[in-house]
């Protein structure tokens, strides 16, 4: 049995009872009912009506969260379409914080579209005619010399954990919509509080407003931004900096979490400010980071049923292996979702199995719209060769001048292109896992498929993950592959889609195809993060957090009762948790990533260093007293949308 069903029976239970405390608040009155953060309507308690003069401001009938949360769902259902949907929900936010979330968290798979993608997309590109009240902290380049200023009245008096800021240049594949970009901080910010479990009144959304060159904006008469060309160059670098700063200086244990920033510019600004700050960028790592957990799982379910299959001494030797190396991965859309899956399992090969950089990028094989990225000349000359920081990252992955791909290219007879087209490359390289970030809807042909599955043999897996998005740009349908590898494929996608339903074997089964959902995972890796109070956010980090998502496997989590006789046969299970479940896997991601921060000390000075112990068996009483306290921390720190109960006190709490 999973451990998170599809539907836990407490959506909660992360959160002990008695962990809800009792909150000392000095509003009263109408100050009290127009704060989001305290705002309970018709939830306030006779006695809190009495104690806060509530009398006469509602009406008699308490109701509880449940109540108010049915109540407005029907209201929800009676706007016609998603965007209406959007701003209802947007408008219950600036009432109620709480019963905002629980609403979202009871309906989550349902809801999330609305607050984020797809339909937050409309919403940002619609942003300045469907303006009504500002949410966030607007930072303007025009007006920069006054930006300490502007963010100390935002924050001041705030004890904050998260700052969520974008440039708007890169949201949601609908590019630059300028400062209609902080849509995309509130939303990730929401995200965080809904399936990450941080409290809302200590995040922060931030708009970094640098122009657009979105000329519809900038020719529209109510464009509510700075009506300007895109800063760039020295200029962007400094506001930027100057920002950053800024948060370093008054929130030194946030998390900084850049979005949908330009792909040249997130690249940079992660690895320029990543081992000075908690900084993190999901287009590169939360992409990456859910990816990865996603093949642990396939290769663990792989390698596995392999074994059941090979039952003969001489077949062991083509078992798929066990370990993130063992794999050869051809990865098509060398874009930024791509090179940061790449970078990311990259990465993990290094940490985990011991490999030099140099041996774990031998294992991939990258393809863009041209073709697979080789080397050209003998003197090291590739096409793609830019001075862009993505072409330099991307060199790392070029195929060497020695491995003479120009001779494995049909095109070079044809047109002297020497392009090695995917199916080619397929044929080569025989790869264990495919990965589709290109947005080329059907790329993985039936013939693609079929000859990646027919390389593999002995019980073998093959892994394939079509991860584009939307559903319509995917690079093939999740029945398609199944039925093309007679039901051997272990399948993963970006977008979420219904059951396959085959006989295999003569035996009826259902797969249940996993969305690999970067939702899974960031916020876990936030909390963690935030929880550990880490300097910044390491590989080894984000690498525990990957194998704690691929550990809660449901695929995984059915292998455990008989992967030790061999005798385990893949189902059709989910490789990654249902959604449903995000915010208690979220949890145990989070719990997962600040013990590594702990045990490798990047964690800050309130948590005493442990650094080496975890491989220590004299300390071992020692390890698990501290990683007992990191998920007694995590369970008091942890916010969920239930009413606290309020007692007044003119020193209590006001915002």
């Amino acid at each position: 049995m999973p451990l998170f069903p599809a539907r836990s029976p407490n959506i909660y239970a992360h959160k002990p009872s008695h962990l809800v405390s009792k909150l000392r608040i000095a509003l009263r009155g109408e100050s009290l009912l127009s704060s989001p953060r305290f705002n309970k309507g018709t939830g306030f308690t006779p006695a809190e009506r009495v104690a806060f003069g509530l009398h006469g401001r509602l009406p008699y009938q308490p109701n509880t969260l449940n109540e108010q949360i049915e109540r407005a769902y029907g209201q929800l259902q009676t706007r016609d379409s998603p965007i209406r949907k959007n701003t209802f929900l947007q408008s219950l936010k600036d009432q109620n914080w709480t019963l905002y979330y629980g609403l979202l968290s009871r309906h989550l798979k349902e809801l999330v579209p609305i607050i984020y993608t797809p339909t937050q997309g409309d919403a940002i590109a619609n942003y300045s005619h469907l303006f009504r009240r500002p949410d966030g902290l607007f930072l303007t380049f025009s007006e920069k010399d006054r930006m300490e200023e502007e963010f100390l009245e935002q924050t001041r008096g705030r004890d904050i954990d998260l700052v969520v800021c974008t440039d708007a240049e890169a949201i949601l594949g609908i590019g630059d919509q300028g400062v209609g970009g902080i849509g995309i901080s509130t939303a990730k910010s929401a995200m965080y509080t809904l399936v990450g479990g941080l409290d809302p009144s200590k995040t922060l959304a931030v708009m970094l407003d640098v122009g657009t060159n979105n000329e519809e904006l900038l020719n529209d008469p109510l464009y509510v931004g700075w009506r300007s060309k895109r800063v760039t160059g020295k200029d962007y670098d400094e506001f930027i900096d100057k920002f950053v700063q800024l948060v370093r200086k008054y929130y030194p244990h946030s998390l900084l979490h850049f979005e949908d920033f330009g792909v040249n510019n997130a690249y940079r600004l992660l690895h320029k400010y990543k081992d000075a700050h908690a900084a993190f960028n999901d287009d590169i790592q939360g992409t990456g980071a859910v990816t990865l957990a996603c093949i642990m799982a396939a290769i663990g379910v792989s390698s596995r049923s392999s074994k059941r299959s090979s039952s003969s001494p001489s077949n062991q030797s083509a078992i798929q292996g066990k370990k993130l190396s063992d794999q050869r991965y051809v990865i098509f859309g060398a874009g930024s979702a791509g090179m940061g899956i790449a970078v990311q399992v990259r990465d993990a090969m290094v940490a985990a199995d011991g490999l030099s950089r140099e041996e774990a990028n031998k294992r991939f094989w990258l393809i863009d719209r041209e073709g697979l990225l080789y080397h050209r000349e003998a003197q090291g000359e590739s096409r793609g060769n830019g001075k862009h920081e993505w072409s330099k990252a991307k060199e790392e992955f070029v195929r060497p001048f020695s491995e003479k791909w120009s001779s494995v290219s049909s095109n070079a007879a044809r047109d002297g292109t020497g392009n090695v087209s995917l199916l080619e490359v397929i044929q080569s390289v025989k790869p264990t896992v495919l990965i589709g970030c290109s947005t080329a809807a059907g790329a993985f042909t039936e013939e693609i498929i079929k000859t990646m599955s027919d390389n593999l043999t002995n019980g073998e897996k093959p892994i394939v993950l079509p991860l584009s998005n939307p559903s319509r740009l995917v690079e093939a349908l999740p029945e398609d592959i199944m039925k093309w590898t007679e039901g051997r494929a272990l399948v993963a996608t970006g977008s979420p889609f219904g059951e396959v339903k085959m006989r295999v074997d003569g035996e009826e089964r259902v797969f249940r195809i996993a969305e690999c959902n970067n939702a899974l995972i960031y916020p876990g890796l936030g909390f963690g993060a935030i929880l550990a109070q880490s300097r910044k956010v390491t590989d080894t980090m984000l690498i525990a957090g990957a194998k704690k998502l691929a550990a809660l496997s449901p695929a995984i989590q059915a292998t455990s009762g008989d992967a030790k006789e061999g005798a385990y046969e893949y189902k059709g299970e989910s490789l990654l948790p249902d959604f449903n479940a995000a915010p208690q896997v979220n949890f145990e991601i989070g719990v997962a990533v600040a013990e590594q921060a702990v045990i490798e000390g990047t964690a800050s000075s309130a948590w005493a260093r442990r650094s080496g112990f975890a491989e220590d068996e004299a300390h071992s009483e020692v390890r698990d007293m501290v990683l007992g306290e990191v998920r007694d921390r995590a369970e008091k720190k942890v916010w969920v949308p239930v009413y606290n109960e309020y007692v007044y006190d003119k020193d209590g709490l006001s915002e």
